[in-house]
């Protein structure tokens, strides 16, 4: 047979692109259109409805860049159409190939109800099926013009991230509002020939069912009436019947598909934006619901159910009848998609707590996994964290798009720092927005990792981030690709049965063991830096507001502890840790408001703390210690005069004039507490730092040496650090003054101060205080930079085999060679509060108050000796997609600890992040609790959720190893039980001697509620 494999396809794409497709709707008739411009931010319904419409003609720019546009648009269903499938067909001027992050809208009925939305790959509402000619048709349909923020590939700087930049210029041109009939068999035609097509062209060209399809498909285009589309498509459909019922091998791989519409809860759009998107989506989801029994959708992300719940209640009311039937699935079971490694462990566990219980106060049902597609990487401790919420299972997709190395599982048992694991997949169609294409089918199958071991994936489909979700087309291709040979099967199920089937199938799978490290997006860590201080103080500030209330409730008579806007507020800061906003991923307008947002929550949670102090009783000043550590440390007065006190963990003391161990001397640059002494050199870096202690130098070259380098990814700005950062900078070292600034017995400080680049400037405050050999360095810099990265240096004379950097609820040790790509991969690595390198008998921590980014190096000098660097990533400056990002003014403190062990990092990361707070008290209550036990941390203090009146303690052990001790409390103890994270009891204490007895695994959580006598 000759090869006419060519001809075929060509011919096949041509009559299917030119004629089947255009022959979908067989008749139109236009809308009488009119419109109205909304002014300002959004407008309720009933404004809108009220509002006086001009004529609109079709072909008309609309639309300014974030602006509202409200349509009115009438017509008539004609007569002779009695019988048929009509429907609204309405297309605003959609551009490129986008599914989202561009114009949509949200069709109502005059009366407010909202029936769909209307987006550039789902632009149709039906009308009637079947008509019955005649019917008026009368509808207000919400616009949005949101700017494509994506134009052009991310390659310019656009204006557009922020209204107050964008302008006024109108963004779209109104194309059609139609009234149109569904050619129903037509579009069926469309469908199968799509789906034919998609698969021979993924089949090999040795493959006979190619060939097979390719010749079923010629002879059934024989049958295609080029005058009369409609009236042959039967005919063409019962041609390639035979092609389309052959059944899939009994080996084929099975692809269990569930709806899903990933929308990022604020990116290349403002979080007011988001409130939209979701209600437009979840609109078309449970239209789509009434078409398809067989349709499963599932969803994620409470906050985001919340306000449709708040804003759309006839969406609300139609999302909780979809869950009643079955087809619509809440999972991932977190507040919001949140990133995968900034958030602090307790902070992760809040979102559990907050997402959890408003899926089972809202739909009865409790989510049994973590859903993360999209965050970009996942710290080690998740495994531990979402099994004591509950889950059984976690997703994820994102490790796909790796730089360097391709993860060698898709289904495996991911192992945590404490030895907890969880069943995980990602699907190997690598994408959280597929729609069954032939070449998606074909990948997952050539993707998958676990041949010969298991046959099953998962495919989360449907378009994001405002382009609908999951279309009746995309059904219609998983109806046909149920079982047909050539391809993967498609099962549409709830993810809960997938991953139920799958680990049945598969339970001896692999183990991966500790972090999901993202060889991409490390930039993440550092970009838009106020926006991840603000998220690290409102931590922290949490903790406080916590503690002291409940040292409140349970000594000030008349005090009542504030649940439900410590409720709120943590489920601000929980919103704001979604993977673009703390990441720094997003647009202008968002990291704006979110810095807004953070001074808001600072300033309330303040407000709670002094609310609950001043309850205790008037007094004298006393120090307030919310750290789980006692500390014995210099703290200033209201005045600003420095007093060295010593406060227990989670309690207070007077501000006495407690003796230090030693005084603070200044040498002209050299400062010397007796434990440590800092020389600073001419040009401001640290040129020696001698541990006094050891007998020993700490830095191998000059210390805090801050240099800035050129910061180009190849892509994605905000997102990325590439590896040739490193090759070109300058070292800042050219100090314009350095000055001692404080000289007293407690402190001696020296300022140094820079200028540099595009009138940039940075001072630093390097400072010693007694008592402490911790060195801290405060910094004020005034940044105007633009594609730069600035780090700071400490290159310390150890020869560490590995770091140590915090994560939640404990560490994770990286090694400081590059052996392997994975090694090498990792130039840029992510921590919280600090970084500890070690030798046996000695090691160095770095601390921070806000840095999160950073990178370690080691080199060998020529004496023989061991450079270990570890350099903290400071502040950016990328310009996509936000051309402002990181500009203006940053202040942080990070600092050098000495002679540190992992349990002297842990104790001062800690202290520097919960400075001690001076307020007037009547007294010293006893600590709400007080653990004792090397390696026992308290890292959250609280009453009940339920408002019972118990008291809830988390803990944890920080050092890696086993730990015993005890919980003694500062109130007659009745009871004690172990609870999952959610506070539901798990089994009771021990409790001996009034105190409730410990033993814990390296790093596992303990929640504890206690019973109070």
């Amino acid at each position: 047979m000759h090869d006419e494999s060519r001809r075929i396809e060509e011919r096949v794409q041509r009559l299917h692109d030119q004629r089947i497709k255009t022959a979908v709707y067989a008749a139109t008739v236009p809308f009488e259109v009119e419109a109205w411009q909304a002014p300002g931010e959004p407008v309720p319904f009933e404004e809108a409805a009220a509002a006086s419409y001009e004529p609109f003609s079709m072909g008309t720019p609309w639309g300014p860049p974030w602006g509202t546009t409200w349509f009115r648009m009438r017509g008539q269903v004609p007569a002779d159409w009695a019988g048929k499938r009509v429907e609204a067909v309405i297309d605003l001027g959609f551009t490129g190939d986008w599914p989202g992050n561009q114009a949509e809208a949200l069709v109502h009925l005059t009366d407010g109800t909202p029936l769909k939305a209307v987006n550039p790959l789902n632009q149709y509402v039906a009308i009637a099926n079947p008509a019955q000619g005649g019917e008026t048709v009368d509808y207000l349909v919400e616009a949005a013009s949101n700017p494509d923020i994506l134009a052009d590939n991310f390659s310019k700087t656009t204006p557009l991230g922020d209204k107050l930049t964008a302008g006024d210029k109108p963004l779209y041109t109104f194309r059609a509002a139609d009234i149109a009939i569904l050619d129903e068999e037509v579009w069926h035609l469309d469908l199968d020939v799509q789906v034919l097509r998609e698969l021979m062209l993924e089949l090999g060209e040795h493959d006979p069912r190619r060939h097979e399809i390719a010749h079923a498909l010629d002879r059934a285009m024989d049958l295609l009436d080029l005058d009369d589309v409609s009236g042959s498509a039967a005919a063409v459909r019962e041609a390639l019947k035979p092609a389309l019922s052959r059944p899939a091998h009994a080996s084929a791989h099975t692809i269990s598909g569930v709806g899903h519409a990933h929308i990022d809860s604020a990116w290349l759009w403002p979080i007011r934006e988001t409130k939209r998107k979701t209600s437009r989506t979840f609109s078309n989801v449970t239209s789509l619901a009434d078409e398809y029994d067989d349709f499963i959708f599932a969803c994620s992300q409470a906050q985001q159910y919340e306000w449709v719940r708040d804003n759309y209640p006839k969406v609300w009311s139609r999302i909780q009848e979809s869950v009643k039937n079955g087809q619509w699935a809440p999972v991932g079971g977190m507040w919001v998609e949140s990133d995968g490694n900034l958030p602090g462990g307790e902070a992760v566990a809040r979102q559990f707590v907050h997402g959890k219980r408003f899926f089972m106060d809202h739909f009865g049902i409790e989510t049994k996994g973590v859903w993360l597609p999209d965050s970009f990487g996942y710290n080690a401790a998740y495994p531990q964290i979402a099994k004591l919420a509950g889950n059984e299972w976690f997703l994820t997709q994102k490790i796909s798009w790796n730089q360097t190395n391709k993860f060698p599982h898709h289904t495996f048992w991911w192992e945590g720092i404490d030895g907890t694991r969880i069943f995980t997949h990602f699907p190997p169609v690598d994408t959280y927005n597929a729609r069954f294409s032939g070449e998606e089918m074909s990948r997952a199958v050539r993707n998958y990792s676990e041949k010969g071991g298991a046959s099953r994936s998962l495919a989360p489909f449907g378009w994001g981030d405002g382009g609908g979700g999951p279309t009746r087309e995309i059904m219609e291709r998983a109806r046909r690709l149920a079982d047909l040979e050539g391809s993967a099967k498609v099962v549409v199920e709830h993810p809960d049965e997938f991953f139920a089937k799958a680990r049945e199938e598969y339970p001896d799978a692999p183990v991966w063991v500790g972090e999901l490290y993202l060889e991409l997006h490390r930039a993440t860590y550092t970009s838009q830096a106020r926006t991840k201080q603000g998220n690290r103080r409102s931590e922290h500030l949490l903790r406080e507001a916590e503690l002291w209330a409940t040292t409140a409730a349970l000594h000030a008579p008349g005090y009542s502890y504030p649940h439900e806007k410590l409720d709120r507020l943590w489920k601000t800061v929980l919103l704001h840790q979604f993977h673009d906003i703390l990441p720094g991923s997003s647009i202008a307008w968002v990291h704006r408001e979110a810095e807004a947002e953070y001074a808001r929550v600072a300033r309330e949670l303040h407000e709670l703390t002094a609310e609950a102090v001043t309850a205790l009783g008037a007094g004298e000043p006393r120090a307030f210690n919310a750290g789980p550590y006692d500390r014995a440390e210099v703290v200033r007065t209201a005045d600003g005069t420095p007093v060295f006190v010593e406060v227990p963990a989670s309690g207070s003391a007077p501000l006495t004039d407690t003796a230090p161990p030693q005084p603070v001397t200044v040498d002209g640059r050299v400062l010397d507490n007796g434990l440590v002494r800092v020389e600073v050199a001419e040009d401001g870096t640290l040129s020696s730092v001698r541990d006094l202690r050891a007998g020993r130098e700490v830095l191998a070259e000059p210390g805090n040496l801050l240099r800035l380098h050129t910061d180009l990814p190849n892509y994605w700005d905000a997102w990325d650090i590439d590896k040739h950062y490193k090759n070109r900078y300058t070292d800042l070292l050219d100090a314009s003054s350095v000055t001692v600034v404080e000289q007293d017995p407690l402190v001696g400080a020296i300022r140094v101060e820079r200028s540099f680049g595009k009138g940039s400037t940075i001072t630093q405050t390097i400072s010693v205080r007694a008592g402490s050999p911790r060195i801290d360095i405060e910094t004020d810099i005034d940044w105007h930079e633009t594609e730069k990265i600035l780090k700071a240096a400490f290159p310390v004379d150890i020869r560490a085999p590995h770091s140590s950097a915090e994560i939640q609820f404990g560490h994770i040790q990286r090694p400081t060679h590059t052996n392997t790509s994975w090694e090498s991969a990792r130039f840029e690595v992510s921590g919280h509060r600090w970084v500890h390198l070690a030798e046996p008998g000695y090691g160095v921590a770095v601390i921070n108050d806000s840095t999160y980014g950073h990178d370690v190096s080691r080199t060998v000098r020529e004496d023989g000796g061991t450079t270990t660097t570890v350099r903290l990533s400071l502040v950016r400056a990328p310009r996509i997609p936000d051309p402002e990002a990181d500009q203006g003014r940053h202040r942080f403190t990070y600092a050098l600890l000495p002679g540190a062990t992992v349990e002297d990092a842990v104790a001062e990361g800690y202290s520097l992040n919960l400075p001690l707070r001076v307020a007037d008290a009547a007294g010293a209550p006893e600590p709400v609790v007080s653990a004792e036990g090397e390696g026992v941390t308290v890292e959250a203090v609280k009453l009940a959720d339920d408002a019972s009146g118990d008291v809830v303690v988390r803990l944890y052990e920080s050092r890696g190893g086993r730990a015993t001790g005890t919980l003694r409390t500062g109130f007659p103890l009745a009871g004690a039980q172990i609870t999952d994270l959610l506070e539901r009891p798990l089994e009771d204490a021990e409790i001996t001697d009034g105190a409730v007895a410990l033993t814990l695994r390296p790093f596992q959580i303990l929640t504890l509620r206690l019973r109070r006598g």
